[in-house]
């Protein structure tokens, strides 16, 4: 059966992550066994990841952010290892991601696109997700922001609490506050989810070079 337009956006897609996480993991020094050591995946994976042929978890992609010394917001846009084709206007004002343009990461729970490509103060996320149980903590030291477009949210704040969301609502927490969610009722829901970048981030992104 012939590929669809969709199919050929997903896998350039796919493509251009494995390639920001390969130059991002040379530029660090790590090989693809050391990379696996510090993320707990195996090296064929990582492997199949960086050549486009497999694609990570959000999980799985939090873990070699943080292995990277980066955001998982920060790497799917990309920073300066973003390729031209990821948007249409790229510079140091402006950044305007058509459809079918970004990055993605898609799995059989739901998908999260990047809506800013390269470098930038604040890195907004589109997800649609379906999880329906509680995942991992996930914490960083940039503040995020959430608003939901449709369904209904449970986020869990660790010691801040728990809070049901839907439509139309808004949650904001300072960096560094461990965090996850799952959804509740009808499912999947769409969320906006805004991540601050952080000097440390713009420090790890583009410091260091070959």
């Amino acid at each position: 059966m012939a590929a669809t337009p969709g199919d050929d956006t997903d896998e350039r897609m796919t493509l251009e992550l494995g390639r920001r996480i390969s130059v991002l993991r040379k530029q660090r020094g790590l090989t693809l066994v050391a990379l696996a050591a510090r993320t707990d995946l195996s090296q064929p994976f990582l492997s199949q990841i960086e050549r486009g042929r497999a694609r990570p978890s959000m999980p799985s992609l939090h873990r070699l952010a943080s292995a990277l010394g980066t955001t998982t917001p920060a790497l799917l846009s990309g920073g300066e290892h973003a390729h031209g084709s990821a948007a249409e206007i790229d510079d140091d004002d402006v950044s305007l991601v058509r459809v079918g343009q970004g990055s993605m990461v898609t799995q059989s729970n739901g998908q999260a696109k990047a809506l800013v490509v390269g470098e930038r103060a604040m890195y907004p996320l589109e997800f649609v997700t379906n999880v329906t149980e509680f995942e991992d903590y996930y914490q960083h030291a940039g503040a995020e922001f959430i608003y939901v477009i449709s369904g209904h949210l449970e986020v869990d704040l660790a010691e801040k609490g728990i809070h049901r969301i839907g439509p139309g609502d808004t949650l904001y927490f300072a960096g560094d506050v461990r965090h996850r969610w799952r959804v509740v009722g009808l499912w999947p829901a769409r969320l906006l989810v805004t991540q601050a970048g952080t000097s440390t981030t713009v420090d790890n992104i583009g410091s260091e070079h070959i």
